[in-house]
């Protein structure tokens, strides 16, 4: 069970949702609220840490934002800092999913010597994934109309919640290897909602200036890098390149998911994050 904590800190004050018992992680997305129902993507991680699941500014119960650049990654790091050290803990491991895992290449950039150790899912080091054929967001892609579409119901304030959860689901099926499984795999309560001023700033200001791949040389963190095979949003290319670029990096790919392995090969993610927390 997570068990929900306001933390106070030289930045404000931030909603975040603990569960399991080890070494410290922290798991945040770059757009989601989450509550007391936890996560898919972190659920694996509470066997092996103590999980801090973090709302960033302007998610959930945190502080909000007065100016739009409080939204960046290179904030939201600082904010993180902040939060990490409110904790009175010296080093803690990251874990991040797509854009999630976004930022966990930017905290390795700026605060490395924080992290322990890094990893990432279903992610990308710059915004040319959006000119990927093989992504849903290319426009030349066959299901690009279909995802705008959705990604407009998300983001209207006068949509009905049952518009939204309907958008919610189409988007989530294009991105199952197997969407037939769809029940299967959401049967269990998780929380993720999207913060539609967080995904906005994200897509408008933040992911137009997005390049990180030259700078991967310099991350010292030791990085484990998953992506699923057909990962319709963040091309397997798009992982493969982070791995070649950060020194040391560990490259796995599940050969039967597309953007979510832990849910689509269960299992098999879970023996990766046993190897990432005993490694």
């Amino acid at each position: 069970m997570w068990t929900k904590y306001i933390i106070e800190t030289t930045r404000g004050h931030f909603e975040l949702f603990c569960n399991g018992s080890g070494a410290p992680l922290c798991i945040t997305h770059l757009y989601s609220a989450f509550d007391e129902r936890g996560t898919y993507f972190a659920e694996p991680f509470c066997e092996h840490f103590q999980v801090f699941l973090v709302n960033l500014r302007a998610a959930g119960a945190s502080c909000g934002a007065e100016l739009e650049e409080e939204l960046s990654m290179k904030e939201a790091v600082k904010d993180l800092e902040a939060i990490r050290e409110a904790l009175g803990i010296k080093q803690w491991a990251f874990a991040g999913h797509s854009t999630g895992g976004m930022l966990g290449l930017v905290y390795a950039l700026t605060s490395g010597a924080s992290l322990a150790k890094l990893l990432i899912n279903g992610a990308a080091a710059s915004n040319n994934y959006m000119d990927h054929e093989k992504s849903m967001y290319c426009a030349r892609n066959p299901d690009n109309a279909a995802v705008k579409s959705y990604l407009q119901t998300l983001n209207d304030p006068n949509a009905t919640r049952s518009e939204r959860q309907e958008a919610a689901q189409a988007w989530t099926k294009l991105s199952l290897f197997r969407p037939e499984k769809y029940d299967d795999y959401f049967a269990k309560p998780s929380s993720g909602r999207v913060v539609p001023r967080r995904l906005d700033y994200f897509s408008y200001q933040e992911l137009p200036h997005f390049h990180l791949t030259d700078a991967l040389k310099h991350i010292t963190v030791p990085t484990v890098v998953c992506c699923g095979r057909h990962d319709a949003q963040c091309p397997v290319d798009c992982s493969q390149e982070i791995a070649e670029k950060v020194p040391g990096a560990k490259l796995i790919i599940f050969e039967e998911s597309n953007h979510s392995p832990f849910l689509e090969e269960a299992r098999a993610f879970a023996q990766v994050v046993t190897n990432f927390a005993t490694k």
